[in-house]
């Protein structure tokens, strides 16, 4: 399934070297994005394993093709 990230939070709060023009960044070239998962938790570990942050809070849309 295709999905659409609308809205994302992730745990940035164990790190101390990024600025928050990072953190924005990162949050920012999320959402939009359109991810291939399985499910929900497939989708989370997606956007894990691409960013290397673990997620706090996901809302997204299924695409349809």
């Amino acid at each position: 399934m295709k999905f659409q990230i609308t809205e994302i939070e992730f745990d940035f709060d164990d790190d101390e070297e990024f600025t928050q023009y990072h953190y924005d960044k990162i949050t920012a070239h999320t959402i939009g994005q359109i991810w291939d998962a399985v499910d929900y938790d497939d989708l989370v570990e997606e956007i894990t394993c691409a960013t290397g942050w673990c997620i706090k809070s996901l809302n997204y849309r299924h695409v349809l093709s």
